[in-house]
């Protein structure tokens, strides 16, 4: 997998494979690319900085309460 920032666009675009994406689907801030046959290719993530973040805050939360209840 590569990734690569914009931080002019605030855009982070994972990319899964080297084949060209066909069309893509909008789901709030993330655009998720497919083939023909429908295998996702590639992931934008608009306005990344605060997507980003908000898509850890529950990870980061769970992982500091199963810290401090051991």
């Amino acid at each position: 997998m590569k990734y690569k920032y914009d931080s002019e666009a605030d855009i982070l675009v994972l990319t899964m494979s080297d084949e060209k994406p066909d069309f893509g689907e909008q789901s709030g801030p993330i655009v998720t690319h497919y083939t023909e046959k429908g295998k996702p290719v590639e992931i934008e993530i608009l306005d990344a900085s605060k997507t980003v973040l908000d898509l850890l805050k529950p990870i980061l939360t769970s992982k500091r309460m199963n810290v401090t209840q051991s």
